[in-house]
C-alpha cells in the first residue's frame, strides 16, 4: 500500500492528503471521490453554478434512491477542488452516505466552503490525490471511483496518462464531466480529450456539459450512474476512435509562455 501511495504522489508531485476524521469504515457499495476543477479558466459564474450543482445533486431524491438501491445500501463519499495544485482546505473528508440526512449534512459542509479559483490545470495531480484518498481510507468498497470535472486539458505537473494508467492499474475507475460552456481553443473537443486521456477502468464514461443551465442535471445524472454502477446508455456517452493529443495542454502552455 505504501508503494502504491508513493507512486501516485510521485506522479503528481502531490503532498499527502490531510485526512479528516472519517466514519468507522466497513462495507460500502462504492468509494466515490469528487474531484472538482476550480482553475481560472472557470469563471466565477461557472464555479458558483458548479458548486450549486453538486449541492443540489447530493440533496436530490434520485441520489438517495441510488444509494439505497445498492447491495449494501450505503456509500463512502469525499470531495476536493483542484487547479494547478490541490487545495487541502477544500477537502470534505470521507463520510458514509446512507440516508437523506447524511447527504444533506455533506452538502451543507460543502456549501459552507468559499468558492475560489486558482491558476493551472493539473488533472494528473487531481487523479493522484484522489487515488491516494481511495487507497488510504478504512472502507471496503465494491468499486473505487474518481469523478473528475474540468473545462480544460492538463497543462502543468505530470502528464495525465501515466497518472490515469497508474490509478486504473490498482482498480480505480475514473469518470469525467467535460465542461464545454466556454470556447476552449483546444485542438480537439474536450469530451474527446477526456475520453482518450482522462477516463479509465471498467465502464468508465464522460458526460459533456454545453449549457450552464444543464450543470445540476448533468452532475446529478453522473452521481446516480456512479453510485448505481449502471452503464450510460444515452447518445452522449463517448464512443469515438482515439484521436486527441494527450499532451495538447502542455504544448499550448509552452507556446503561450514562449510568446
Amino acid at each position: 500500500m505504501l508503494t502504491t501511495l508513493a507512486l501516485f504522489l510521485g506522479l503528481a508531485g502531490a503532498s499527502p492528503p490531510v485526512l479528516t476524521a472519517q466514519s468507522s469504515g466497513g462495507e460500502v457499495d462504492v468509494e466515490l471521490v469528487l474531484a472538482v476543477d476550480v482553475s481560472r479558466s472557470m469563471d466565477m459564474e461557472e464555479s458558483n453554478v458548479q458548486r450549486a450543482g453538486y449541492v443540489e445533486a447530493l440533496r436530490h431524491p434520485d441520489f438517495i434512491k441510488a444509494v439505497r438501491g445498492g447491495l449494501v445500501g450505503r456509500i463512502a463519499l469525499s470531495y476536493f477542488e483542484w487547479a494547478g495544485t490541490v487545495e487541502d482546505s477544500s477537502l470534505v473528508g470521507w463520510k458514509v452516505i446512507e440516508t437523506a440526512a447524511d447527504a444533506n449534512a455533506f452538502a451543507t459542509e460543502l456549501e459552507s466552503h468559499t468558492v475560489a479559483t486558482r491558476r493551472g490545470t493539473s488533472i494528473s495531480q487531481a487523479i493522484a490525490y484522489g487515488a491516494t484518498l481511495l487507497h488510504s481510507n478504512s472502507f471496503n468498497g465494491m468499486r473505487k471511483v474518481i469523478d473528475v470535472s474540468g473545462d480544460g486539458a492538463n497543462n502543468i505537473g505530470a502528464p495525465v496518462v501515466p497518472a490515469r494508467d497508474a490509478a486504473v492499474a490498482t482498480g480505480v475507475i475514473i469518470n469525467g464531466l467535460a465542461i464545454m460552456i466556454r470556447p476552449s481553443g483546444m485542438g480537439a473537443s474536450l469530451d474527446r480529450y477526456y475520453g482518450d486521456c482522462v477516463i479509465g477502468g471498467p465502464g468508465a464514461f464522460v458526460l459533456p456539459v454545453h449549457n450552464i443551465n444543464d450543470f445540476a442535471v448533468a452532475i446529478r445524472r453522473k452521481l446516480v450512474m456512479e453510485v448505481s454502477g449502471l452503464p450510460d446508455v444515452s447518445p452522449q456517452k463517448i464512443a469515438m476512435p482515439s484521436s486527441a493529443d494527450c499532451m495538447m495542454g502542455e504544448k499550448e502552455r509552452y507556446d503561450w509562455m514562449e510568446k
